[in-house]
């Protein structure tokens, strides 16, 4: 029973964090995805002109002086009206931030099925298991390089946080259009493919 009861705890945690990204990225509370997109977007900014020592010293300058500032404010307001409210932080001092054994469990877990599932992904297209799929990995590799050539990390980082903040609400509103033109690539490539698993000898897959 106790085991059921924390599966079905970690469950509803997980649903809570998904709802919570899926809200944020289809801007479904306007002021919260505007404020977590640009924060981000500052802070990648900041990065491609700052070292990453330099950003983090000036973000923790900015909290602790606004942070010593709103508490020798409430202070003397404190001490002009005679008033004894108490730590002016103190509801946050009290909220439990430690991880429990169960949800370290939990991350240690999830992490690990994801390196496996890579690992085991990377053996098989590097010992060419299925020779189509490692054709489109050195495919992907090989235009990785154009791309790496054309842009540094951040740049990509910064693209691609754009994109994710953008593209799902333009997918949400569009989405019979972008359906049918996807239809239609697709057809394309798995019509390519097909011709190329015809013409390599022991390229069609096992279950063919």
């Amino acid at each position: 029973m106790q085991s059921t009861a924390d599966g079905t705890k970690k469950e509803c945690s997980w649903s809570s964090w998904k709802g919570q990204a899926i809200d944020l990225l289809y801007w479904r509370n306007v002021k919260q995805s505007g404020a977590v997109f640009g924060s981000v977007l500052l802070l990648l900014f900041s990065l491609t002109q700052f070292s990453v020592v330099s950003v983090g010293a000036y973000l923790t300058l900015a909290a602790l002086s606004a942070s010593i500032s709103f508490r020798i404010y409430k202070s003397v307001l404190q001490a002009v009206q005679k008033t004894d409210e108490g730590h002016p932080f103190k509801s946050y001092l009290e909220v439990e931030i430690s991880l429990s054994q169960d949800q370290i469990g939990n991350y240690a877990d999830k992490a690990l099925l994801y390196v496996n599932t890579c690992m085991k992904e990377l053996r098989r297209l590097f010992l060419v298991q299925d020779l189509i799929d490692s054709l489109k990995f050195a495919v992907l590799m090989w235009l990785l390089t154009y791309v790496g050539a054309l842009f540094n990390g951040l740049t990509l980082l910064i693209l691609a946080v754009v994109s994710m903040f953008s593209m799902p609400i333009v997918y949400e509103k569009h989405q019979a259009q972008i359906d049918q033109y996807v239809g239609l690539i697709r057809t394309q490539v798995n019509s390519v493919v097909g011709k190329i698993q015809a013409k390599i000898p022991g390229a069609k897959r096992k279950e063919e």
